[in-house]
């Protein structure tokens, strides 16, 4: 039995970096809406609970049984979730006379096995409105700021350990916050550590056996980490009863179609390659709404699926590649989000084609993904890839689809890319890629004048995609590549550079 953390989502941004924060220490977690009812599962070792955009003062305040909790299990509280501790236990929260936002320094004034290892001073990160004026009885301070009076605390009566802290741990900027909360999950809450990618490969695949016996599976691959891991876990499992489909939709990269078929036949995947490239161009003309664009080339991706799974004979079962941030943001804590941009939901496939969902890689993030593909011996080539849109090329080209103009844009992303790859600076970025504009412009090539295409190079750093920065490639680097693109890419004649950060521009242009 496989012990975890649970996490309690009140809505905070960070509640995704909690939980990788749990799982860097090879603990395993799960993170849970505040408001779902919570699992009769003896394999939980603690409970978190996480920071909220709310003031614990708020009419509509998300709320849990903070009492109950602490009476079963080991409970820390974060930002929002230490105050809420504070309040129901009768302490006094209220709306700070100045509000703390961003760095602070942290004074431990009372020695604590959470607080273990820590030095005397050290940096957090801080980010609320509200602070705890008043501790409930047989409550004590661990640590303050020079701000805040209450910036960690324990309390004393309770059957199981309590505590709470003001700041967040699990941030980049609180710099010994990752050992407070190693602190929590091995000295507090007794965890052993045992969340490694080769347990989670010789659980994953005696699950699998179990699950699916001699049951076909059927499954969608596109090239990328996501569905190449989950395939070849699957593969583990049950051998050719998995039967992996790989659609060229016409908007891959350059030459991907077959390198990709070439990698899955050294992994010994049973893959069919489908060629449809001219259905999707046909079925692309005339679109420049990026929306459109992304519901056709969906829509008609299912629909040569279909076509082709029908041909596989006694098909029960669909493979997917779902992670888990997928998951998380498919279950909002209150309500629907605005959305940014359509995507493939979660389990959208099984209710068009009636297939039972094997998702072997729901409970992941896209780090642990690629430590598991590194696991089962899966070229880096394919592990070590960046992100690449469902879409593909059509939301990097800008407006109306041709085939003309995705030969452009996949000889010049693949000028670019093998650059990157050339010069050592791939694996610094989190993902790069060329995108075609609308634009055409004036420009001189030996006596001629050209009026031809712009094409704009972008690359970011992040961790998750969730936010990015735009990357600091060299100016030289930056100069090798126009020219090479340039030179060799009739129908290009300007090339420029993206250095918009996400927020407030999004990674991908469409």
């Amino acid at each position: 039995m496989t012990e975890k953390i649970l996490i309690l989502d009140f809505g905070s941004q960070y509640t995704q970096l909690i939980a990788r924060a749990v799982r860097e220490a090879n603990v395993y977690c799960e993170i849970l809406p505040f408001n779902k009812p919570l699992p009769a599962d003896p394999s939980v070792k603690g409970v978190i609970l996480s920071g909220s955009p709310f003031s614990v003062n708020d009419d509509n305040a998300p709320e849990v049984a903070v009492r109950d909790l602490a009476g079963q299990t080991p409970v820390l509280g974060i930002c929002y979730g230490a105050q809420l501790t504070a309040k129901v236990f009768g302490g006094s929260v209220e709306r700070s006379s100045k509000r703390e936002y961003g760095r602070a320094t942290l004074h431990i004034g009372q020695q604590d096995p959470i607080l273990g290892g820590l030095s005397a001073t050290s940096q957090v990160w801080m980010s609320h409105g509200d602070s705890i004026q008043r501790l409930p009885d047989g409550f004590h301070v661990l640590a303050t700021t020079d701000s805040i009076p209450v910036a960690a605390f324990k309390a004393d009566g309770t059957t199981q350990p309590l505590y709470g802290l003001q700041f967040h741990p699990e941030v980049y900027h609180s710099i010994e916050g990752k050992k407070i909360l190693k602190n929590f999950l091995v000295d507090i809450c007794g965890c052993s550590q045992n969340w490694t990618p080769a347990h989670f490969v010789t659980d994953t695949v005696a699950a699998l056996k179990e699950k699916i016996g001699d049951r076909q599976v059927v499954m969608a691959l596109s090239g990328g980490v996501d569905s190449t891991v989950a395939a070849t876990l699957i593969h583990r499992a049950i051998g050719p009863n998995l039967h992996g489909i790989f659609v060229d939709n016409g908007v891959l990269r350059k030459d991907e179609f077959q390198s990709v078929l070439d990698t899955y036949a050294t992994i010994g995947l049973n893959v069919t390659g489908i060629d449809a490239k001219q259905r999707f161009y046909d079925a692309l003309a005339g679109k420049s709404d990026p929306e459109q664009k992304r519901k056709v080339i969906g829509g008609l991706f299912i629909d040569i699926f279909q076509e082709e799974a029908h041909r596989i004979e006694n098909v029960s079962m669909l493979g997917q590649g779902t992670i888990y941030p997928d998951v998380i943001e498919s279950v909002s804590v209150h309500g629907p989000s605005v959305t940014i941009k359509s995507h493939h939901n979660v389990g959208g496939l099984p209710d068009t084609m009636h297939l039972e969902l094997v998702e072997p890689l729901r409970y992941l993030f896209k780090d642990e993904v690629r430590r598991v593909g590194r696991e089962l011996g899966i070229p880096d080539n394919l592990i070590d890839r960046h992100p690449f849109p469902g879409p593909g090329l059509a939301i990097r080209i800008l407006g109306e689809i041709t085939e003309e103009k995705v030969q452009l844009l996949q000889a010049a992303d693949d000028i670019y890319v093998k650059a990157l790859k050339k010069h050592n600076l791939y694996a610094t970025v989190w993902q790069a890629g060329a995108i075609l504009l609308p634009v055409k412009s004036v420009g001189v090539m030996g006596d001629e004048r050209t009026y031809e295409f712009t094409v704009a190079l972008r690359a970011v750093t992040s961790v998750d995609g969730m936010t990015a920065d735009w990357a600091h490639l060299p100016y030289e680097f930056l100069g090798y590549v126009s020219n090479e693109i340039i030179n060799s890419v009739r129908g290009i004649n300007r090339v420029v550079y993206d250095i918009s950060s996400k927020p407030p521009a999004t990674i991908e242009w469409e």
